[in-house]
């Protein structure tokens, strides 16, 4: 299980008052971000458009995998 989430890819200060509870909201990690960043490039490259497929496609989890481990190294770098 990855620890290291980047913290939220946009902090704000947002909270919502409901009745007697206060909601906090952090919005994605970073890491959720590299991801989507990362799944938009493999998706959209068409030289592996036959390697997604014969993965499984969108639902193989090639993609999925991929793309987080790609966001895995984008926060490994920014640590150096």
């Amino acid at each position: 299980m990855i620890t290291n989430t980047g913290g939220p890819a946009f902090p704000t200060e947002n909270e919502h008052q409901s009745g007697n509870q206060l909601w906090h909201y952090e919005g994605m990690t970073l890491r959720d971000y590299f991801a989507a960043k990362a799944m938009q490039g493999l998706l959209a490259n068409p030289k592996l458009q036959d390697q997604i497929l014969k993965e499984g496609g969108a639902f193989g989890g090639w993609v999925e995998h991929s793309a987080y481990g790609w966001a895995d190294a984008m926060l490994k770098a920014r640590e150096s």
